[in-house]
């Protein structure tokens, strides 16, 4: 049972308050909080939770940027026992408005510039508002909410199993569901890895790592937390910006990055940067989107350090595969591979009936972790449909090598039939991106009366360039079979995308429900 409540976000956090107390913890906007400053705000916060009528498993919601409240928040409800509901600030009103139902969160802490928007929803199910800010003296404001409570510690009560986090899904196929993570989803992860003596993604407590993914998603909290776990230093921006991370990156001699792919090139392209602007790293991971070949061999001279793909998913609680450092040499054909399973980790393949399929053989991706989430909130049978006897069945199509490298095809739901032949958009996309005028693409399958769906492709161009559908489609020929190629093109600024990186099919299909042009 000790053990069970050492490997706790609280007790990690006082274990480094008293060995070093000094060491920044949090560094945002020019802001630091030590390790000890981040134990002394967060118990007090849990007292105010407390004082507040919140018992243990009670709900509060955040809705708001990235900031050092939101973190002191974060371990603040762990200590207290209480479950944060982090929000979306890009999400609409209805989907705001579902989570607050759906959670049932009973307090709402929300940054000034959305009160607004939370005002005008139809039924706000929070009980209390409690608004963000930095300033202790404003009535209303976080710091002076929680005023005058203690910052002693907290009886040690909660264990590794129970629940910390319920963190809700990107919703890109429906309304998002709660994901909830326990406390061990932080630390099975770095214990499987320190046990087997592996390093492919690892933290250090000499780390300062930059924090490129927003907290409010299940990847940027995950990384904040495992960089808490060890003693390191989170870097944070408000919002992702591709010239503050160089900045931040320069300036704080950052060591690590977790970064999606589009994050990359966007730092890659800044004005002025060179090897030498980020010589202080030395190891970048890219994840939560498929990278193509151009951009990897950018990144891996542009940054000039080691590279990781880390392939996870909200319910998986942490790293599933990693693609390692030394599978990173240019012409390596598992360079296009999500890597193999890393220690502490299963990974199998199954077709529809859920049986095992064999090497080469496309199927659903299933995975058997130790950090894996605890149960879709009130929801039972989604819980079983997607957790089978210890295995979590994930929504991606894929395969296996002979060698246990994972080959992802795509989403499930985003598969194409086209006379009943299956077609993955990413194959499709990966061909298309290989033509010198398109920066960026995105296929999507639309209704055909004839052929049940056809394949439309949404293409960016890149910068100065012109380009066509015909001149597009004849590219293609003889790099896709014909059933393959799109059959419609549309030519746009940009694609939707989350806050991960993650295209938005769902949203391509909404814009492009009329007719294409070409």
């Amino acid at each position: 049972m000790e053990q069970a409540r050492q490997a706790t976000i609280g007790a990690r956090t006082a274990r480094h308050a008293a060995e070093r107390p000094d060491h920044p913890a949090v560094v945002c906007d020019g802001r630091e909080l030590t390790y000890a400053q981040l134990h002394r705000e967060s118990n007090r916060t849990a007292h105010a939770l407390r004082a507040a009528g919140l018992g243990r498993g009670a709900r509060v919601a955040y809705l708001g940027r990235e900031s050092e409240h939101y973190y002191d928040l974060a371990v603040g409800c762990a200590k207290a026992g209480v479950v944060l509901v982090p929000i979306n600030w890009r999400l609409t009103s209805r989907e705001v408005e579902h989570i607050l139902t759906d959670s049932g969160a009973e307090l709402l802490f929300v940054e000034r510039e959305f009160l607004g928007p939370v005002e005008k929803l139809r039924e706000p199910s929070a009980r209390t508002l409690v608004e963000l800010d930095t300033d202790a003296d404003r009535a209303g404001g976080f710091l002076a909410w929680k005023a005058g409570a203690p910052e002693a510690d907290l009886p040690p009560t909660a264990v590794t199993d129970d629940p910390v986090l319920q963190m809700y899904t990107s919703g890109t196929s429906g309304l998002p569901k709660g994901v909830v993570l326990a406390h061990r989803s932080f630390f099975t992860f770095i214990e499987s890895m320190r046990r087997h003596g592996t390093d492919w993604i690892d933290w250090r407590a000499e780390d300062r790592t930059l924090i490129c993914f927003p907290g409010l998603h299940s990847a940027g909290m995950a990384w904040f937390m495992h960089t808490l776990n060890v003693g390191g230093t989170s870097v944070i921006m408000r919002m992702f910006n591709a010239e503050e991370a160089v900045r931040l990156i320069e300036r704080h001699a950052i060591t690590t990055t977790w970064a999606a792919p589009a994050m990359l090139d966007m730092m890659l392209a800044e004005r002025g940067v060179t090897p030498a602007t980020f010589r202080s790293l030395r190891k970048v991971v890219y994840g939560g989107a498929p990278i193509s070949p151009a951009l990897l061999a950018r990144s891996i001279d542009g940054f000039g350090c080691e590279l990781a793909q880390m392939y996870a998913a909200a319910e998986t609680g942490s790293v599933v595969t990693c693609l390692a450092p030394g599978d990173h040499v240019p012409g390596n054909p598992r360079l296009t591979s999500a890597g193999r399973s890393c220690p502490g980790n299963r990974v199998r393949i199954v077709d529809d009936e859920g049986r095992e399929l064999p090497a080469g053989r496309i199927g659903q991706v299933c995975v058997d972790t130790p950090a894996h989430f605890v149960e879709y909130w009130r929801q039972p049978e989604a819980t079983a449909k997607a957790l089978v006897d210890g295995w979590l069945r994930l929504g991606d199509l894929g395969y296996l090598d002979e060698d246990g490298y994972l080959f992802l095809c795509d989403r499930i739901s985003d598969t194409i039939i086209v006379a009943g032949q299956n077609i993955y958009p990413v194959e499709v996309e990966n061909a298309v991106r290989e033509h010198p005028a398109v920066a960026d693409v995105a296929v999507i399958g639309v209704p055909d009366p004839r052929w049940g769906e056809t394949v439309r492709a949404c293409v960016v161009p890149a910068p100065g360039e012109r380009i066509g559908g015909r001149e597009l489609m004849l590219f293609l020929r003889g790099r896709l079979a014909d059933f393959k190629i799109p059959s419609s093109y549309d030519f746009l600024d940009e694609l939707p995308r989350n806050p991960t990186g993650k295209v938005l099919r769902r949203v391509l299909r909404d814009q492009l429900a009329a007719p294409s042009p070409s």
